[in-house]
């Protein structure tokens, strides 16, 4: 598992062990990767470590950011103007 490998070298106690692995797979199975191996799950371990690093606690705010820091990153979005040329805007945004 992604988080447990990424806790390894890292100045976390196990109550706080505890809380960043309870954030982790709540986030998973919000985001339904039940896949272990898939990419997306060590992207989610390190957000939730890095906002740890930063002293967030709480379980849901973790697994909430993470969750944002995913979809706040998402592709552009292509639609269609009526043109020859598609017109291009960010996922998200107006």
């Amino acid at each position: 598992m992604a988080i447990y490998r990424l806790l390894k070298n890292r100045a976390f106690g196990p109550d706080e062990i505890k809380v960043l692995t309870a954030a982790y797979e709540e986030a998973l199975r919000t985001l339904r990767l039940a896949n272990r191996s898939d990419p997306t799950t060590e992207i989610v371990a390190k957000k939730i470590i890095e906002l740890a690093q930063r002293g967030e606690r709480d379980p849901v705010r973790l697994r909430e950011c993470a969750i944002r820091s995913l979809t706040s990153a998402s592709p552009p979005e292509v639609e269609s103007t009526g043109r020859d040329l598609p017109h291009t805007r960010w996922a998200g945004r107006a």
